[in-house]
């Protein structure tokens, strides 16, 4: 393996990928039979998730981990490199092991963050096609999501030119009265494109009424999209196809929702996504599989990787690792309180990662930003900073506890953390109760996370009494409150007129006991502030609006300013990838 101090990611990963397992035996080893893999070429694979559970519907469950992390600077702290670099230690010791992690979504490997694929030794190939295009699962998802809007659209234009009558004998469907004020429903597409998060669609031409209908939207990023949601918590194609009938696009002038099935484009919508219903699998550098299904964005989407992956993975792994969007408050709440509760799964403890850099953030240091030189606070030791910042780690430490689940933090060591920065971390873990190891795997592979995978699997020794935050049939601004305080350490919860109105609205709904919280907030506070580092105290979470997710089931209040369309800043990442015309190989890709 090339050295990640001194080489990039892409170029490891080129490296790597020139010896690498052919997918079917990935297939074997993982426990799939011939049949149960549907290959995308020599490296990725769907799985038929429907043979393999009715195979094993019998067969015992795998321990079920989960991997989250502290409160991270706009870098990332690397719980997806942590993620992979759990699987390659746990390898190590003789473990049958599979990860499940999210797809990389167009807009941070264009943006800021570049892919999701982990980094140095511990990421998982091939990179570039898993980071760009991969099955296509997410471009089936904007089709599905904006052939909605195709129906909606052209039904708003056709319902203002004709009368009843006409409209009955083109359409054979009555007229649905939609009102244009009240179209919550938009488009989406899979990058940051801040220029379109307020638009005017069907301008019309010279007095033409055939160029649409004429009215205010907007475009949210698809990973944000409610059937990305959908995707996330279906059980199987069945279940999936039921929630996308279910999607509200509109309200009518009486205020009653008018859904894709109204519009009869449910059915369309599900054959957009029969093949992206099936989780991807590839592999580790080190050759352990990896489930890839669903996307990211644990701070303005659910965040998870998708319930059937992590349904069929704990059946065929003695230990399977799943990971949850950004923080412990927004991830790993979600997966705690949604994910587990769709799944029915009881996962087995919980994993924190943590780094030097982060802590020092919250300590007080100049918070970093992409594609700039470090700041001098994280280049020289400052113990006292880490310090300082380790209240952040302890806050989300609580959190995981309160689940009812042992908690292992990963020290997620970099080559140029000193030895006494790393022992404060590990001194103010222990002194919290917790599990603490220092991990290496970023430089080293699998053999860099040994201790962690002791650790872990010292915590899955450990009895768990998993219990929900919150009880599903209490009011909604109740389980917004507990979540605010009891997760994020809010003394309370504000709200503008319009969100506790759409809320009451909500509390309306027959299936309102079914409707989950999933919060909507930034990812680099434990507060609606993002400047607010640390564990902040004396605040109130501000919530402005609240949208509801009918087919997914979910509430989502909107906290602070955060948008559904992230941004592209000023020094992308697309910047640095190109190609090469010779080869074919993509560089740049971190």
């Amino acid at each position: 393996m090339l050295d990640p101090v001194h080489n990039p990611d892409w170029k490891i990963a080129q490296d790597a990928e020139t010896r690498m397992k052919s997918i079917e035996q990935i297939g074997e080893e993982l426990g799939l039979r011939p049949e149960e893999l549907l290959p995308y070429g020599r490296h990725i694979a769907k799985i038929d998730e429907k043979a393999v559970r009715t195979r094993l519907a019998d067969a015992p469950r795998g321990k079920y981990i989960d991997v989250t992390a502290i409160t991270p600077t706009p870098l990332g702290e690397g719980k997806s490199t942590s993620t992979i670099g759990l699987v390659e230690g746990l390898a190590k010791r003789k473990k049958r092991v599979s990860a499940a992690i999210r797809q990389p979504s167009g807009g941070p490997t264009m943006g800021m963050k570049g892919s999701a694929a982990g980094g140095g030794l511990a990421q998982c190939i091939p990179l570039t096609p898993y980071s760009l295009n991969f099955t296509g699962d997410i471009h089936a998802i904007s089709a599905a999501h904006n052939l909605a809007m195709v129906a909606l659209t052209a039904r708003m234009q056709h319902e203002r030119n004709y009368t009843d009558e006409r409209l009955m004998k083109l359409s054979g469907m009555p007229r649905l009265n939609i009102d244009p004020t009240r179209v919550p429903f938009g488009f989406v597409m899979d990058f940051c494109v801040q220029a379109l998060r307020n638009v005017i669609i069907g301008i019309e031409g010279d007095g033409r009424k055939n160029d649409g209908f004429m009215m205010r939207s907007h475009f949210d990023i698809t990973v944000a999209s409610e059937v990305m949601s959908i995707l996330s918590i279906a059980h199987d194609l069945r279940d999936l196809r039921a929630r996308l009938g279910k999607i509200v696009v509109a309200y009518d002038r009486s205020g009653k929702p008018v859904t894709t099935s109204d519009l009869e484009v449910a059915g369309a919508m599900t054959a957009w996504l029969l093949e992206a219903a099936k989780p991807n699998l590839i592999q580790t550098l080190e050759g352990q599989p990896v489930l890839v299904h669903t996307g990211p964005f644990g701070n303005i989407a659910l965040g998870q990787s998708s319930v059937i992956a992590d349904m069929v993975a704990t059946k065929l792994s003695d230990i399977h690792v799943t990971e949850s969007g950004f923080a412990a408050d927004m991830g790993f709440e979600k997966f705690w309180n949604i994910k587990c509760h769709h799944s029915g799964l009881i996962p087995d403890c919980a994993v924190i990662v943590a780094t030097v850099r982060s802590l020092k953030s919250h300590g007080g240091a100049p918070q970093p930003k992409p594609g700039l030189p470090l700041p001098d606070e994280y280049l020289h030791e400052n113990v006292g900073m880490v310090e300082k910042g380790v209240v952040n780690l302890l806050h989300h430490i609580g959190t995981v506890k309160k689940s009812g689940l042992p908690a292992v933090v990963c020290i997620n060591k970099f080559h140029t953390d000193t030895r006494e920065e790393v022992a404060a971390i590990r001194r103010a873990c222990e002194e919290a109760g917790a599990r603490v190891a220092i991990s290496e795997h970023w430089e080293k592979g699998g053999d860099g996370a040994l201790e962690l995978a002791d650790a872990v699997l010292d915590a899955l020794e450990e009895p768990v009494a998993f219990t929900p935050l919150y009880d599903w049939h209490s009011p909604i601004k109740d389980r917004i409150e507990r979540i605010a305080k009891e997760v994020y350490g809010a003394d309370g919860v504000d709200y503008t007129s319009l969100a506790s109105e759409r809320i009451a609205s909500f509390e309306e709904r027959p299936d309102s006991h079914e409707l989950g919280i999933c919060m909507v907030k930034t990812q680099y506070s434990l507060s609606d502030d993002p400047s607010k580092k640390g564990a902040p105290k004396g605040w109130r979470l501000h919530v402005r609006d609240c949208i509801c997710f009918g087919g997914a089931g979910l509430v989502c209040p909107v906290a602070g300013d955060i948008s559904l369309m992230p941004g592209t800043g000023s020094n992308p990442a697309f910047r640095r990838i190109d190609v090469d015309c010779e080869t074919g190989q993509v560089s740049g890709l971190f």
